[in-house]
């Protein structure tokens, strides 16, 4: 079962992209028509992916005003070019007003959805999990996390509050700036550590690997790796931490990665270049009773 975001968390994020998007009401549907103008509409995939923001689109609609939708398809399910995902059916100024802000939500996270699904498809018969990064867009992090999840993949730490990630330049102002070497150093700083905090250290070269390891990680991140390097990381780690790969992950190049033994694999992709998906709203007015 997916763990959905917080419906208060939604409705703020949502109310700030209604203001932004009617900050006095939608002029031209408040003066061209009828008040009592009612429309029904069809949420229609104009190509396949997966589905993300059955919630957000509802929140959309429903904050505008009293809105009836259905949905056929739900958050993390496939479906394919031509099919309606949702019937929407209320007044025609809440409907309009609401459009453009509803589909701008379920588009992007539908797409978000979509590429993971890719990603992790790629991964089919191997232990590694596909993860996102903290490359989000401002404030839609809930939101663009809970698409991976819709898409088969998992989340990271959500902030930078969450777990230790210590990278190369956490690593270079330790090495020139502190005393003792490099395993001592981190040591010392793990030692102040809550017991629940989990510690993951990032290296760039094979060379490295035994430092970080002797400090008492949990995850080693071998980032941009060869195919190569990556296959001897994980021989060399031999399961004293978790591997992850990262660094400039390509669909096209992630089930080589994953076949190389690592256990995670971390993917900006999934949130920086995701494009949103096809869905339009066909409407039809609905004739006075």
């Amino acid at each position: 079962m997916l763990m959905r975001p917080d419906r208060k968390a939604i409705e703020t994020i949502v109310r700030m992209a209604l203001m932004e998007d009617a900050p006095w009401g939608d002029v031209t549907s408040q003066f061209l028509l009828p008040a009592d103008a009612r429309i029904s509409a069809q949420l229609v995939a104009r190509e396949k992916g997966v589905l993300c923001g059955e919630d957000i689109f509802t929140t959309a609609m429903s904050m505008t005003g009293e809105v009836a939708i259905e949905f056929a398809v739900r958050d993390g399910e496939h479906f394919a070019k031509g099919d309606v995902i949702a019937v929407v059916g209320g007044q025609a100024q809440i409907v309009l007003q609401a459009e453009r802000v509803a589909l701008n939500f379920i588009q992007r996270l539908s797409g978000i959805a979509t590429v993971t699904a890719q990603y992790v498809a790629e991964t089919a018969g191997t232990k590694a999990r596909i993860v996102d990064t903290r490359k989000t867009t401002p404030g839609l992090r809930l939101l663009e996390r809970y698409a991976v999840r819709c898409g088969g993949g998992h989340n990271h730490r959500f902030s930078l509050s969450d777990a230790v990630m210590a990278k190369d330049n956490h690593l270079a102002v330790l090495t020139h700036s502190g005393t003792g070497n490099l395993t001592e150093q981190l040591r010392s700083g793990f030692a102040r550590l809550p017991h629940t905090t989990h510690v993951e250290v990032e290296v760039d070269r094979l060379d490295q690997i035994e430092a970080i390891l002797a400090a008492g990680v949990d995850t080693i991140m071998l980032d941009n790796f060869t195919i190569e390097d990556l296959r001897a990381g994980v021989q060399q780690v031999a399961g004293r931490a978790l591997v992850e790969a990262s660094g400039s992950v390509r669909l096209d190049r992630v089930r080589e990665i994953s076949a190389t033994g690592v256990d995670v694999i971390s993917v900006g992709a999934l949130t920086h270049s995701a494009r949103a998906l096809d869905l339009g709203l066909d409407y039809r007015p609905i004739a006075a009773t």
